[in-house]
């Protein structure tokens, strides 16, 4: 590291600090190489792929963050199986594995969304939870950029330049949060209400609570996430079955008796309280 010295001497403290863990992620002869779409991620927390999506090894990431091993199960139904703001197979895909010890009884295993593993990151509220949160936000841009040459010292300040960004980003949105509590509050609250809102009245609330998507964006958002159902038709734009099944949304009908007597049925897509919250605390997180 030393080579690099006279390199980053005037860079600002929290900089020199990036670059350092990025070094030593690289410090190893054999992984000094050029980072590509497919090898950017598998040096600090594995990064492989399942259903065609980058996928994270819970078991992988609770290692990393530090945890008791003897924890896991409990640890795992806590966070991913009984957290309610996880959907399975969209969140986190979950497999029946055998032990390396136990005698090789069954154990489980989930393949986590990078998405989820950010918000699992922030969940441990520690620094090495931070750490990982960071390291997954980075490398995500890696894989959408160009490839990184860790030999190269100006790549990596560039790269620890980004990841002094985010930090400082991330206060920026914790002052934000700070200054708007009380609306953020809300995303607590909603759940226990019994009313139902428009799509279009969330999209303003997650506007107001920092996430910048307007209606139109976020009716794309659902719709790739697989909430509204995207193909064109009768039913565009209707919530899926998974959605219905999940309580997150309902459809309101109302029937029209029009100047001729005939009587048509509109149908309306609205989010119940449960679906708010969900989406409030999914997208906060991301913001």
């Amino acid at each position: 590291m030393e080579r690099h010295t006279k390199v980053y001497r005037n860079f600002s403290p929290i900089i020199i600090a990036s670059f350092e863990v990025f070094h030593k992620i690289v410090e190893n002869p054999k992984r000094r190489k050029t980072y590509t779409k497919n090898n950017t991620m598998n040096e600090l927390i594995k990064i492989t792929e399942n259903k065609g999506k980058q996928a994270v090894s819970a078991r992988d990431l609770y290692e990393y963050l530090g945890f008791d091993k003897s924890q896991w199960a409990r640890w795992y139904k806590k966070n991913i199986i009984e957290n309610e703001f996880a959907i399975e197979n969209v969140d986190y895909h979950v497999f029946d594995i055998k032990s390396n010890s136990n005698n090789g009884s069954k154990t489980k295993e989930f393949a986590l969304s990078i998405e989820f593993a950010m918000r699992i990151s922030m969940m441990a509220k520690t620094r090495k939870g931070e750490q990982a949160r960071l390291y997954f936000i980075e490398c995500e841009k890696i894989a959408k950029n160009k490839v990184i040459d860790f030999s190269d010292a100006s790549a990596v300040l560039q790269l620890a330049q980004k990841w002094h960004n985010e930090q400082q980003k991330r206060l920026e949105i914790e002052q934000i949060y700070q200054a708007n509590k009380p609306k953020v509050i809300f995303a607590d609250a909603v759940s226990a209400s019994k009313t139902s809102i428009l799509i279009g009245e969330l999209a303003k609330i997650l506007k107001q609570n920092g996430v910048e998507m307007g209606q139109n964006r976020f009716f794309e958002w659902l719709r790739h996430n697989n909430f509204l159902i995207s193909r064109k038709g009768t039913d565009f734009n209707m919530p899926t079955q998974k959605s219905m099944e999940l309580g997150l949304f309902e459809i309101k009908e109302t029937s029209i008796t029009h100047s001729d007597g005939h009587i048509s049925i509109n149908k309306t897509s609205k989010v119940t309280g449960k679906g708010q919250q969900y989406f409030i605390n999914r997208l906060l997180v991301s913001a």
